[in-house]
């Protein structure tokens, strides 16, 4: 593919006016121009027009970069694909790292730098391809799963942990307080978990790799429905090294010389969400007859740490 013109696009966090967002043009080493929009379709669909009447332009013969800034990029991400443009999304991490020392910052430059990382690493372009409707489907009620979560164990918690601190009307009175809020929240995720269910159900391929995945020990439905979900299926992501390198339980060494002599631990960019299922999942096999519990148990007795053999569980868990 002979790419004439690499775009970047910064997309910015939402504003009374909707999110804005800039974007930078290089055609092959040249800077073109930036311009700035606001994150509707209309605004959207008439910039994509300013790009088709640049010279000799066409969307297969260029390449449009984003950061993964989630739902800030997702009007623009479903138009891009509407109007046929190579999307290459990236994570924000990767194209600063990538720029090395930098002075300044402001969305035109942001822009133009994003245009530039998509140039200088163009051999290693991704293009990204939209996930199975289902797919965003499932990835919403996920979220929505871990919010109603999170606001459970934030009225729940306190009230467990005053239990004999208080006095017992004190504490009673706490309960009746959160009674029906935390009614609610139960019902509502019990109703997400339904349609979650109901979605894996319905689409025999994702029914077949949901079978797959909870056949292995510690693997529960919300594991196997994060994992889906990170890997698109497993087709971002096929090899098992790189979805543990992506959990964030894969080891690495972390020597240099005489100077540097740190211990092998793993890293901490990672999908955190992923790393502590893995974590529950590695908790629940160990309690479970079976191959991982025997290799826990033998490890431990050899005399070595508990939670790096731990780790080596959750590694053999996404190497699964």
């Amino acid at each position: 593919m002979d790419i004439r013109y690499y775009i970047g696009i910064d997309v910015s966090k939402a504003t009374p006016r909707g999110a804005p967002f800039r974007l930078g043009c290089l055609q092959r080493k040249n800077y073109c121009s930036a311009i700035a929009i606001t994150n509707t379709e209309a605004a959207i669909k008439a910039s994509l027009r300013i790009l088709k009447d640049l010279p000799n332009f066409s969307p297969q013969d260029s390449v449009i970069c984003l950061e993964h800034t989630g739902i800030y990029n997702a009007l623009i991400l479903s138009q891009l694909v509407a109007a046929s443009f190579p999307v290459w999304l990236e994570s924000s991490l990767q194209i600063k790292q990538a720029g090395g020392l930098q002075r300044g910052k402001s969305d035109q430059i942001d822009a133009q730098r994003i245009a530039e990382y998509a140039f200088r690493f163009r051999d290693r372009t991704r293009l990204w391809q939209p996930p199975r409707q289902l797919l965003q489907d499932l990835t919403s009620l996920s979220a929505l799963r871990q919010r109603l979560l999170l606001v459970r164990t934030q009225l729940q918690q306190p009230i467990d942990e005053q239990v004999g601190f208080v006095d017992a009307k004190r504490q009673k009175q706490s309960v009746k307080n959160c009674q029906a809020s935390l009614k609610a929240i139960n019902a509502d995720l019990e109703r997400v978990n339904q349609k979650i269910s109901h979605l894996i159900q319905q689409d025999e391929q994702l029914k077949e790799l949901f079978a797959l995945m909870t056949s292995i020990p510690g693997v529960g439905m919300t594991t196997a429905t994060e994992v889906i979900l990170a890997t698109d299926e497993f087709k971002a992501i096929t090899d098992p090294k790189k979805l543990a390198c992506h959990a964030g339980v894969a080891p690495f060494e972390h020597r240099s010389g005489t100077s540097v002599r740190g211990r092998t631990r793993v890293s901490q960019h990672a999908r955190k969400r992923l790393k502590s299922l893995f974590h529950l999942a590695a908790m629940s096999a160990i309690r479970a007859q079976g191959e991982l519990q025997d290799y826990y148990q033998r490890k431990v007795a050899e005399g070595k740490n508990k939670m790096l053999v731990l780790n080596s569980v959750r590694n053999n868990g996404a190497a699964l």
